[in-house]
């Protein structure tokens, strides 16, 4: 049995819904709070890869937590519901890339989002044929570090390593105790020196390499 891991951020490492998801959050916002409120994709991109609160609290620092958290369930539950009929921007090579890798090893995903994003992004795609397990902020509160932890240990890995676009991905790998892949043509930087791919295909052969 296959127990070697890669597991994927989301956001800028497989796709990139950041229009989408601005439109989904205006509609809503225009809908219960702010007429005059456009959510722009800059300001999505700029906030993927922060837990669902802290989007809520960078966004509409102006309410209370309770309304925040209130508009935040809102705009989730129409993401989702959005996602799942139109779907985002997959980097290329994606669908290839994972049927390729699938034979070798066992694929997941570790998100900070919240519940039913990434499910909405497996069932517009036809992608669940190709991970093994999910697991997200929005399922349990937990950070990053710590559902990266709790997958491998679920699913027995005795080798893994995580794909991720940003500085907090790293961080979130290390703490976990997992060996790390920059996703360059993602959302973010890394400063530290790690394995880099510039495009989604040479997730191939950079895991030749490191297992």
């Amino acid at each position: 049995m296959k127990r070697t891991g890669i597991i994927f951020d989301m956001d800028g490492t497989l796709w990139d819904s950041a229009e989408e998801v601005a439109r989904s959050w205006t509609r809503v916002v225009n809908s219960e709070y702010d007429t005059e409120r456009i959510i722009t994709t800059e300001e999505i991109q700029g906030v993927m890869g922060k837990t669902m609160d802290k989007i809520a609290e960078f966004l509409f620092p102006e309410l209370e937590e309770p309304a925040r958290l209130t508009l935040l369930e809102h705009c989730c539950r129409d993401e989702n519901e959005y996602l799942r009929v139109h779907g985002g921007r997959l980097y290329p090579d994606l669908e290839e890339t994972l049927a390729e890798l699938k034979k070798e090893y066992e694929l997941y995903i570790v998100s900070n989002c919240q519940s039913g994003y990434i499910e909405a992004f497996l069932e517009h795609y036809g992608f669940g044929k190709f991970f093994s397990d999910i697991e997200c902020f929005g399922n349990n509160g937990l950070q990053k570090s710590d559902n990266i932890r709790r997958l491998a240990e679920r699913n027995g890995l005795t080798k893994a390593v995580y794909v991720g676009d940003t500085q907090g991905d790293y961080d979130a790998t290390v703490a976990a105790g997992l060996p790390f892949i920059y996703a360059a043509y993602g959302f973010g930087t890394v400063v530290q020196k790690t394995p880099v791919i510039c495009c989604v295909k040479e997730l191939i052969s950079v895991m030749k390499e490191i297992f």
